[in-house]
């Protein structure tokens, strides 16, 4: 007999254990009120006896209490009940206790790799290590129901940043309203920042919304260069103005005025890069930082805005210098390509920063790729018209605007009435659906799946409720540069954010995981196959998108579905289906799930096949998703790399390419650092093996990680085959 314990692992059976918690309690009472060693191995008996392959510890001892109440010994059962009850609390004090300690002394594997852009060594880390180490402590024993925490200890849905939840006012993610703070002016710490004058400014001031902002939530943020556009005119006409007072001819001064903003963007977008990748945060890391670049959002600055992307496109394609001051690829900001029609063909105006995009994508696996065409056809706004907008982040997107009835409930400064609005919106939070579990849970019968996946859907709708009422309660005090200075309102002081919680102003995200295996569990197919396996996937989505239009139309919080960027998580999950299942084959045996809707990484496939079945799959993960091929260095073939832009701009709204750059220190070495056969990382030139002195980046859930990993993410990224090489591109 096996013996499920709380936090999901599995142990043999050991009666020598219930021997020993009856007799602490038997010890407490006197006289009549104690039991014989003869009853206690009846008890023990009784348990054996129910020939149970494998029962939950808590199970065990409900049946001792029943046992012990059935013997008349009222006072020992309520003797051991109190036992029960002190473990349990001593238990719970000594998880944290024992996880403070592991982090501190850097032996904790689940925080030295719970985040690939966090170093746990560092003290600002470990800070911010510290209090979540807290908060997950609070969040479980006071603020969530036992079955929801229990769920999430199985492994059965996971919920999401209770390192965060403690504080009722933390939301996840955003796109920051860099313009209304830009032009309207800000406050930072209690200093008025008014509006800059000139480019360079306006960058430095940027960076300090950033880091401010980013301090003030737990997710990604997001910005827009054409919100820095208008400050370049400002440079350029200023330096105009210097040269016509010189009395110098207009060609003369045009061409001077240009060359000093040029050099100005240039100087301000070093500024901005070095700023951000420099700041750390409350979180203990840089700023989860993605910058957009969309032509489309302007008329009137265009020209201007196409001036500054291609300036971040260059500095991005030569790369930062690390400590021994070799250029590497940075894992932020994370920066996002919009493909219009004005970019996406030779002979378009600006095809040539598409060409550049194209070499950046290739040597720094940034830009990602979102497609006006596409995106506009699925983000249908309030009014009927398709809106394109950029995602919160790493992957997460807002609802279309149906707020718009409503007028400005934000109080934005740079309102526009009948247009939609996306800038200055945020998301409340993740919970995630093991969908593998569901499937297992179901042992095959379609029936039992269907019920089971209801219930494991109502426990993620419960978690999401808890989620929502509790940042429900906070004011516009709480964040003033969120709630009152424009990064996402401008409240009165001691305003509630309530109203924003509402109408589909901001999100809040049913995840998924792990389609793949849940789909091959019940039908045996993948749901990639075109067939039984496909349509089947597709019921599955369809099915959370239901769930969440119920619950939006009941409660009117814009839930959506959310392709979960599963990082530590995908190993525990793993972890926990291996636990309650055992090992199967292609299921439990390997030490990750596969991410969102994605076709598994070890499946072959290739890029435009991969990219144009998970389109479909796209669509309805509205809340969030990307989709990726794998190729080689393809630094010699931009072409390739233009035929896959061109290929998601006429099919699929967001994807990217993950290519290889890393450096080894020690040699000197460039190109991809590989994985052995017991997933340590080491140089294939020198065979270093010291995670100090290797750079390595690699794409984790749709942003970059360069930090390494933990056991079950490092395997998926052993197992990754290519979708793209230099001979069929």
């Amino acid at each position: 007999m096996k013996i499920v314990k709380r936090d999901g692992h599995i142990v043999d059976y050991d009666p020598e254990k219930i021997r020993i918690a009856i007799g602490k309690a038997n010890n407490e009472v006197k006289g009549k009120d104690k039991v014989s060693k003869e009853q206690i191995e009846e008890i023990i008996k009784y348990i054996e006896e129910l020939n149970k392959k494998r029962i939950l510890v808590e199970d065990i001892q409900d049946i001792i209490e029943e046992k012990l109440m059935a013997l008349g010994k009222y006072t020992l059962a309520k003797k051991y009940i109190t036992y029960r009850y002190t473990r349990e609390l001593v238990r719970k004090a000594n998880t944290t206790d024992k996880s403070i300690k592991e982090l501190i002394e850097g032996e904790n594997e689940y925080w030295n790799s719970e985040n690939s852009n966090k170093n746990a060594e560092v003290v600002t880390t470990q800070r911010d290590y510290l209090a979540g180490i807290t908060s997950t402590d609070i969040t479980r024993r006071f603020l969530l129901p036992e079955d929801i925490v229990e769920a999430h200890d199985k492994g059965i849905i996971h919920f999401h940043d209770a390192d965060y939840f403690a504080q009722n006012a933390l939301h996840n993610c955003e796109l920051i309203n860099l313009d209304d703070m830009l032009q309207n002016g800000t406050v930072i710490n209690g200093v008025m920042i008014e509006k800059p004058h000139r480019f360079i400014t306006a960058a430095t001031i940027a960076t300090q919304i950033i880091l401010a902002v980013t301090s003030s939530s737990y997710g990604g943020a997001t910005v827009s260069l054409t919100h820095l556009a208008p400050f370049v005119r400002l440079s350029y006409e200023k330096y105009l103005k210097k040269y016509q007072e010189r009395n110098l001819s207009e060609e003369e001064c045009k061409k001077f005025a240009m060359q000093d903003t040029k050099k100005e963007v240039e100087d301000g977008v070093q500024t901005f890069n070095y700023q951000v990748n420099s700041m750390t945060n409350t979180n203990g890391q840089a700023p989860f930082l993605s910058v957009c670049m969309y032509l489309g959002e302007t008329d009137e600055y265009k020209d201007e805005l196409a001036m500054v992307i291609e300036e971040f496109l260059k500095q991005r394609i030569l790369g930062f210098k690390n400590e021994k001051g070799v250029y590497i690829t940075p894992a932020f900001p994370k920066l996002l390509y919009v493909l219009e029609e004005d970019n996406i063909r030779e002979g378009t105006k600006y095809w040539y920063l598409t060409k550049l995009a194209a070499e950046c994508t290739a040597k720094r696996m940034v830009p990602d790729y979102i497609s006006e065409k596409v995106m506009k056809k699925l983000k249908i706004n309030e009014l009927g018209n398709g809106d394109c907008y950029p995602c919160m982040g790493c992957r997460s997107f807002l609802t279309p605007d149906r707020t718009m009835s409503l007028g400005n409930i934000a109080n934005a400064g740079n309102y526009v009435k009948g247009k939609g609005k996306y800038y200055g919106r945020f998301n409340q939070g993740v919970v995630t659906i093991n969908l593998p579990d569901v499937a297992l849970s179901a042992d095959g019968d379609m029936d039992k799946f269907w019920k089971i996946f209801d219930e494991r859907l109502e426990l993620c709708h419960r978690a999401l409720q808890i989620r929502h009422k509790r940042l429900s309660n906070a004011t516009s005090d709480v964040a003033p540069i969120l709630w009152q200075h424009g990064a996402l309102a401008r409240l009165k002081k001691g305003e509630s954010i309530h109203e924003l919680l509402h109408h589909g102003y901001s999100t809040i995200s049913l995840g998924y995981a792990g389609l793949y295996e849940c789909v091959k569990v019940m039908t045996g197919h993948s749901h990639t196959d075109n067939g039984e396996g496909k349509e089947f996937a597709l019921k599955v989505m369809q099915h959370l998108n239901d769930a969440c239009a119920k619950w939006k139309a009941e409660e009117d919080i814009d839930y959506s579905v959310y392709g979960s960027p599963i990082e530590s998580t995908t190993y525990k999950f793993a972890k926990c289906l291996k636990a309650r299942f055992g090992t199967i084959k292609g299921i439990t045996d390997r030490g990750y799930v596969t991410n969102s809707y994605h076709v598994p990484v070890f499946e072959e496939i290739d890029a435009f096949s991969k990219l144009k079945l998970e389109s479909e799959f796209q669509m309805l993960s509205p809340g969030g998703a990307i989709s990726y091929i794998e190729t080689p260095n393809l630094q010699n073939n931009i072409e390739a790399v233009l035929e896959v832009i061109q290929f998601i701009y006429d099919n699929i709204m967001y994807a990217e390419l993950n290519t290889k750059s890393d450096y080894c220190q020690k040699c000197g070495y460039t190109g991809e650092i590989l994985i052995d056969d017991n997933l340590e990382w080491y140089c294939p030139n020198c065979g270093n093996r010291d995670h100090n002195t290797l750079n390595v980046a690699r794409r984790t859930c749709g942003y970059i990680g360069t930090n390494f990993w933990n056991k079950g993410r490092t395997q998926e990224i052993k197992e990754r085959v290519l979708h793209l090489d230099n001979k069929n591109a």
